[in-house]
């Protein structure tokens, strides 16, 4: 194991050849006034790269990354990319923020300054955290995972790994998408190291355990069946990306458009925006996720992690229950809400707030919120 600093990378090769390729997307026809009934819209996504092309400056987006310390964490052959700030307090509590999909270690950039150094936005130095920001594997700076097996439970001993190599015997836990279901692993493989854990989703595949002949409350059932049809109507991606990633990931690593069309799609779809992505994300904010995607080619490595938590799924036996404090954040434009009855099935639940505002991508949309929840969530359990 080792830990060393890291600098981010620049090719100005890499750029020259994205804008080349997307001066040369060879665009598909639509029908005429279609907006967005059959899927991204023509107009918009042809509208943002030529933003992409002509204004978007990725050497200036990773200077400002770069006033944050990064760094790398090295595992059994495999590289983990994170972000280590040090909180501004008397005592803060370590807290590891886990990212999901489409998004990356960039979710985090808003709600990093309010959690580290709360007393210079208007909160108390005494809710100050350490704050690690991993990669998951295969996304970002992070390693491409070249085994099968990479899934959210192998995840969270990385993360534990980390988090002992870092000095921190004990610290938190936060996620959402994927990240909920690698806070939920700590929770139950390393549980006496876990303060509490925060999560802003519950993960889709979490069935709690059923005694024999036990059956789920109508409540519980009507959610089952509402997550059924949305997942109906919108998981095409999520099949495919379980099923056959390769097989999207040959487009999709080859035509930055086609790249931006499969990502773009999910902000405007699940943020809290209604319809009007930029009301909640600026152009540079999309596109350096998307560049990120795009330099580092991790799309189909971000694709085979739905693969891999296919075949290892939250599906909890008898003995498997999160006994730490767990604190749950519903977002009111999140993809799915499970009633609490259901959480509480597999979940010590200690705190359950119902948001005002925000969607799936809650440290970008509303960290304010967010970094409240988490100060006064964790404030109980600084001991």
């Amino acid at each position: 194991m080792a830990l060393e600093q890291f600098s981010l990378p620049f090719s100005q090769s890499a750029v020259e050849d994205l804008r080349d390729r997307l001066q040369r997307t060879r665009w598909p026809d639509e029908i005429p006034g279609s907006d967005w009934a059959y899927g991204f819209d023509l107009g918009f996504l042809r509208d943002i790269c030529g933003y992409w092309i002509s204004q978007f400056d990725w050497a200036s987006q990773l200077e400002r990354l770069s006033r944050i310390k990064h760094y790398r964490y090295t595992s059994d052959g495999l590289g983990i990319h994170f972000i280590h700030e040090r909180g501004k307090g008397p005592a803060p509590i370590p807290l590891i923020l886990t990212h999901g999909w489409p998004g990356s270690f960039l979710e985090m950039r808003k709600i990093l300054p309010l959690l580290t150094d709360p007393a210079s936005h208007g909160g108390d130095p005494a809710d100050s955290f350490d704050v690690v920001v991993p990669s998951l594997p295969g996304y970002g700076f992070s390693d491409r995972p070249t085994r099968s097996g990479m899934n959210v439970m192998r995840i969270a001993d990385l993360w534990a790994g980390l988090m002992n190599e870092l000095g921190y015997g004990r610290f938190g836990a936060q996620g959402g998408d994927i990240g909920a279901g690698v806070s939920t692993a700590l929770g139950l493989r390393h549980a006496d190291r876990i303060l509490g854990i925060h999560l802003s989703f519950i993960p889709g595949s979490f069935r709690p355990f059923l005694e024999p002949g036990a059956t789920f409350t109508p409540t519980e059932q009507e959610f089952l069946d509402d997550l059924a049809q949305w997942s109906e109507r919108n998981g095409a991606y999520s099949h495919i990306q379980r099923t056959t990633p390769q097989t999207a990931a040959y487009g999709l690593n080859d035509s930055p458009a086609a790249l931006a069309a499969w990502i773009l799609e999910k902000f405007r779809a699940w943020s809290d925006c209604d319809g009007d992505v930029y009301r909640r994300f600026s152009r540079d904010e999309l596109l350096t996720n998307v560049t990120l995607y795009w330099m580092t080619e991790t799309i189909h490595s971000s694709f085979r992690l739905y693969f891999e938590n296919r075949k290892a799924p939250l599906h909890f036996g008898s003995d498997d229950f999160v006994g730490a404090p767990c604190a749950i954040a519903r977002f009111p434009k999140e993809i799915s809400a499970p009633p609490r009855a259901w959480v509480e099935r597999g979940y010590n639940v200690q705190r359950w707030s119902d948001m005002p505002r925000g969607g799936h991508f809650a440290a970008s949309e509303e960290p304010e919120l967010l970094a409240e929840e988490l100060r006064s969530f964790f404030r109980n359990l600084r001991q």
